[in-house]
């Protein structure tokens, strides 16, 4: 029982009949990330004979061959140098995007840590910090990754937002309890509910007040991630693989 389940949640198996579906264009463009992303991607250039370019990020040592998409290896679960490079890279790509542009978008677990990108004002020693403190502290993953969706350039709907006005497709393999899009990967690509008064309140919860920065910002901040019925995800699509 437990092999069946697993072969069913291979990308091999899972994302061939959304392909099917996908109304390809002359310039499509595939970001991804998650310790399922190389796989997911490999999947796509194989299933596809459409011209493909873009970014996936994965785990270390979770890569596989791909000819038109790069793929990146990075921390997980906590977040580097790498993760941090090569999220910058897929946003100012993504931010260069019109609506004849067409994206496809491959997420699955660890996707969280991968996709870091600091908010301004903060840096990748501050995300680090608090991923290690939220991992030992016994917060749930839909906790951590509603502080870690606050705490991001790309996370929380903002990678749908910059691809905006070009149409985008998302493709999810769920790790989480509940299989929640907005939580799988902090939903890069998902509206999310959650405010920053969330994320302090649960910091508060599990009595962690360092470091001062990651506090200051999450008090002070104003721009909410994208919320359910924001016009600026008009053209998103999200599915649940």
């Amino acid at each position: 029982m437990f092999e069946i389940a697993v072969a069913k949640a291979q990308p091999r198996t899972c994302i061939p009949p959304y392909l099917s579906k996908i109304d390809f264009k002359e310039r499509t463009l595939v970001f991804g990330a998650g310790k399922a992303s190389a796989a997911m991607a490999q999947v796509v250039e194989q299933y596809t004979s459409s011209a493909l370019e873009g970014l996936v990020i994965t785990r270390y040592g979770y890569a596989v061959e791909c000819k038109q998409i790069k793929i990146v290896e990075a921390g997980h679960p906590v977040p580097d140098k790498k993760g941090m490079s090569a999220a910058a890279s897929m946003l100012k790509t993504a931010s260069k995007l019109t609506e004849k542009d067409f994206v496809l978008c491959l997420i699955s677990g660890g996707g969280s840590s991968l996709l870091s990108l600091p908010a301004p004002g903060l840096s990748l020693a501050n995300k680090q910090e608090i991923t290690s403190k939220l991992l030992k502290c016994g917060a749930t993953i839909h906790e951590i990754n509603c502080v870690r969706k606050h705490l991001s350039a790309i996370k929380g709907g903002r990678l749908a937002f910059a691809c905006s006005p070009a149409h985008l497709i998302t493709l999810t393999i769920s790790d989480v309890p509940g299989d929640d899009l907005s939580v799988i990967a902090s939903g890069p690509t998902v509206a999310d509910p959650s405010t920053f008064d969330d994320a302090l309140q649960i910091l508060s919860k599990h009595n962690i007040s360092e470091p001062k920065s990651v506090l200051q910002h999450l008090e002070n901040a104003t721009d909410e991630t994208p919320k359910p019925g924001d016009s600026r995800l008009q053209n998103v699509e999200n599915y649940l693989i």
